[in-house]
This record gives C-alpha cells, structure tokens and sequence, in this order.
C-alpha cells in the first residue's frame, strides 16, 4: 500500500518577502535536492533549504489564494532548488516518483508542517468557551465503586447526557483568561481531562473512562467528541502589523519553552489566521542613569525570544506553538509580526 502524502506546499507572495524587507537565506549546506518520503514535515525538510524555515512559503513564489488551496506532493517527489535570472532562490516540484504496481487502497494524509502529534491534542482540545458555558453540559455525579478519581475503565454517572451521542470528552472549568491591555475577560479556558464513552443511555446514564489525560472525578463536564479538523497548516508571515500579548501557558505554568502551548489575546477578530507566524519579543526596561546621575530606567529595543505558530483560533484568542525559543517565554511577552 502507498502512502499519499498531501502537501501545503507552502506558499506566499515574492510581494511579502519585499514588505518584510529581508532577503531569503539558504541553510548552510543547503542541498540541491530533496526526496519526499513519508514522516517527513514541511518544518523539518523547510529547515534543510532556509535558516528561517516559517519563509517556506515564500521560496515557493506562490500566492495567496494557493496557500488556502495547496497543491500536492507524494513521496518519491523531488524537490529541487533553483535560482531566478536575479539569483534569488525558488523551488520546484519535479514529479519523479514511480507508479504503484499493486495497491489495494491510497491513504490521503496531509503532509503535517509540524510533527502532529504535538498538536493533534490541542485540535479539538484545550477549549475556550464563554462564562458559565460548561455549567449547562453534563456531569459527573456518581462512580460506579464510589471512588474520588477515576482512571481508564472505571464507570461513572452522568446526568442531562443527550443518549443519542456515544463518545464525549471531558472537562473542567478552568481559569479565566484576561486580555493584558484592557483586563477584560476574553473567555475561560476549559481543561481536557480525557474521553469517555455512553454504553447505557438513561439520566443518570453509565459511561466508561476510556482514555484519562488527569484526574476526573465528581462535577467534571463532558461535551460531545468532535473530529480533528483536517487543516492544511501552511506557515505563512501575516500581511499586517500583530501586536498581541501572551495570556497563558498551557498547564498552568508561567514561563513556557521550545513546544509548549500558549495563548495569545489575538483571533480571528483581529484577522489571525491558522499557519500565522509570529515573532515573540520582550520588552526590556533596565536601569540607568539621568543627566544628575540618579537611577533612571530606560527602555531598550525589544529582544526576540523566539517564534510562534498559530494553529487554533477563536474569535478574541489563539493558540500557538512555541517553535522556536531563546530561554523561556513568559506571560505578557509581546506576539509581533516577524
């Protein structure tokens, strides 16, 4: 059986590369080729050819709309790096792969631009709902051995569940998340705790715990299990100035690193878009001196700590992954346009 593999392959306008002012740089010891095989992502093979392997879409000299509706690669395609008349590097695809003999069937996956189980997770999970939202779902309200925490296998009752629906996941009110600026509650991020499953239908009705991420016990909420969506993640610059701010740390920490998750007070709202890159800046203050020798502060340029990658929006709040970081990025560091 051949694995198809999907590509995004990554496109943006030559017109962004001039708006963002900074030429393309080849990877030291750029190849002049690469064969596409399975398990590849287009990060990964992106940091073959570039230093700056979000630009992916740019060597492509592709446009917009095709970022949006991406063509197609497989594996045994080529790769194959070129150069314009002006000496600017592009790609192109050189279709070299051979024709299946015998198949029984082609899987259509898409080529991840990230290794995808680090997101798959956060697809359908961790959710952001408005106040009060998961007090109306159904919950918890008695185990079937009358322990405090259940673990995979064990049963539980669940109140008010609709028994047309078999596989729910499970939640629990989380902490409200506060848009830095204003200190309005943008919307409050509900804890994915696992998955559960209706195998007798009543009020209460009895679920079995297939799959426990951390501890369920009485009170928590279930919510009817939804598909991942099947999103082409092209990493791409946006074409407008982000100045967001970190919000939260998935976890419940304070300093996030190289591939956690985190939340920004920026959505679709504000004209985010999954495959969004953003550059993560501190602001610094030191201290100093004034002209009469006092202490002074002084605000010095922002530092960039690292790079962002959005794949999950709402309409006020984002989540992205930390795809690169210079020590930790903490809560109120800036999300910019890079």
């Amino acid at each position: 059986m051949i694995r198809i593999i999907s590509a995004f392959i990554l496109a943006m306008a030559s017109a962004l590369c001039a708006a963002a002012g900074q030429e393309l740089q080849l990877a030291d010891g750029a190849p002049a080729s690469h064969v596409v095989v399975p398990g590849d992502t287009l990060w990964g093979i992106s940091g073959r050819f570039l230093k700056e392997p979000w630009r992916w879409p740019e060597i492509w000299r592709m446009n917009r709309e095709q970022i949006r509706n991406p063509h197609r690669i497989y594996p045994g395609d080529v790769i194959v790096l070129e150069r314009d008349p002006q000496g600017n590097p592009m790609l192109r695809l050189q279709n070299a792969r051979l024709e299946p003999q015998v198949h029984s069937e082609l899987i259509d996956q898409a080529i991840p631009a990230i290794p995808p189980n680090v997101i798959r997770p956060f697809l359908s999970d961790p959710l952001i709902v408005e106040a009060h939202a998961l007090d109306r779902a159904p919950r918890i309200v008695a185990t079937a051995v009358d322990r405090v925490f259940l673990g995979n296998g064990d049963l539980a009752y669940v109140a008010d569940a609709d028994p047309a629906r078999l596989d729910w996941q499970i939640y629990r009110n989380g902490k409200p998340l506060h848009d830095p600026e204003s200190g309005e509650i943008l919307g409050y991020e509900a804890f994915y705790l696992g998955t559960a499953r209706q195998i007798e239908r009543g009020n209460p009705a009895t679920f079995e715990m297939v799959t426990v991420t951390q501890e369920v016990g009485y009170g928590d909420r279930l919510l009817p299990a939804i598909s991942p969506p099947l999103i082409a993640y092209v990493p791409h610059r946006p074409d407008f100035g982000v100045n967001g701010r970190v919000i939260s740390v998935y976890g419940g920490v304070d300093a996030a690193g190289r591939g956690s998750i985190v939340s920004i007070n920026r959505g679709s709202t504000d004209g985010i878009e999954i495959g969004h890159v953003l550059a993560l800046e501190r602001n610094r203050v030191v201290s100093g001196r004034d002209e009469m020798d006092g202490k002074a502060t002084v605000s010095i340029p922002p530092q960039r700590i690292g790079l962002l990658f959005v794949f999950r929006i709402f309409d006020r709040i984002s989540y992205g992954l930390v795809v690169q970081s210079e020590g930790t990025v903490d809560i109120n560091d800036f999300a910019r346009t890079p």
